[in-house]
């Protein structure tokens, strides 16, 4: 039996309760489909972690990680510490010393969600977001001088290598020719004079190997509305750092909420564990309540199965969830309904097991 070592860090609010719910379904599925094993590996981090020790995560946290066959993170964040240092004391570094450039964000209206855009059945939006996932505007580069003084100076600069947008936009383009062979590529080519008219030449010189593939150049601002007025004309959305983390929170509100949106942070080149998330925060406001909807962290929790290998569980994680959400009967407030977190994966779970 094949044994995956999976590095779990629930993180603050409510990734404390839908990291063990989404488990419970992820345990289902390896037992109903057999064959492999999750073997996890506990680390308390986060923002919790920082209030008693000063530090998002101990010296030696990316080395515990190093060995991992994939990373489980449920949520980061607390109003007790500032956004920037637990997003740059735990989750920025994962990403950026492992080299996770892609970030992948699923978009799809699931069946039993509705939309807030009428006349949206399942399945009628479907796309994937690929965002460039370590450089760009959140490469870290910059500073401030003159602190204090009415003078004060603050300076934080985006950078882009050819080869760090070559590989995203590659990446993309082989995940269109896999679908509907459509990529829309995210820029804003009229303000930026030198960042993103470099994006498109690079975008271009990629896609010249590839000739099935259909290429949409799309502003950001038009990007926005086009999410909204018509997000059927895309499949395949590819973009900067800062560009496609509003997208696609956007995405996600098209869609039925944050609460119901995944993410893949990836090595391609296998060189590195990848780590999988929910995407709705640490929602301070419900965390405790046990309300949380657990869909996003269980559709993370799919992407892993599938990155593992087991696309055969991934899949069936996915049947069960949609089938749940489908009967309309057990749902979590976010979704109209009266069920707990624990409540919602359960039923989950009982369905994979009972299609085997």
């Amino acid at each position: 039996m094949v044994k995956y070592r999976i590095a779990v860090i629930p993180g603050d609010g409510v990734g404390r309760e839908v990291i063990p719910a989404a488990w419970e379904v992820l345990t289902a599925a390896a037992e109903a489909h057999g064959g492999f094993e999750l073997s996890p590996t506990y680390y308390d981090w986060g923002c919790g972690y920082y209030l008693k020790t000063g530090r998002m995560m101990p010296d030696d946290g990316l080395d515990r990680l190093r060995d991992s066959d994939a990373i489980f993170l449920g949520a980061i964040g607390d109003p007790a510490v500032p956004d920037h240092v637990s997003l740059w004391g735990l989750l920025l570094p994962i990403r950026q010393s492992f080299d996770l450039y892609v970030n992948l964000r699923p978009v799809r209206l699931l069946r039993g969600v509705r939309s807030p855009l009428a006349g949206r059945e399942p399945g009628s939006i479907d796309m994937v977001c690929v965002r460039e996932n370590t450089e760009g505007e959140y490469c870290g580069v910059g500073g401030r001088v003159h602190r204090g003084f009415d003078f004060e100076v603050a300076v934080q600069a985006d950078v882009f290598t050819r080869k760090g947008v070559e590989r995203v936009v590659r990446y993309a383009f082989e995940l269109a020719r896999q679908r509907r062979r459509k990529l829309a590529s995210i820029t804003k080519s009229n303000a930026f004079q030198y960042s993103m008219p470099f994006w498109d030449e690079v975008t271009g010189a990629v896609g010249r190997a590839y000739p099935d593939v259909e290429v949409w150049r799309v502003l950001v601002d038009a990007a926005a509305y086009y999410f909204v007025l018509k997000p059927e004309a895309f499949d395949v959305v590819v973009g900067s750092n800062l560009f496609m983390d509003i997208l696609t929170d956007l995405a996600a509100a098209i869609t039925g909420g944050l609460g119901l949106a995944a993410s893949a942070n990836l090595d391609p080149e296998g060189r590195f564990p990848g780590l999988f998330e929910p995407v709705h925060g640490s929602a301070p406001d419900i965390a405790g309540r046990g309300i949380a909807n657990p869909t996003g962290a269980i559709w993370a929790g799919a992407l892993m199965l599938e990155h593992l290998g087991q696309k055969a569980a991934a899949d069936a994680v996915m049947g069960a969830l949609e089938e749940v959400l489908a009967a309309e009967k057990i749902r979590t407030p976010d979704l109209g309904g009266r069920n707990t977190t624990s409540e919602f994966a359960a039923e989950v779970a009982r369905v994979l097991k009972a299609k085997g």
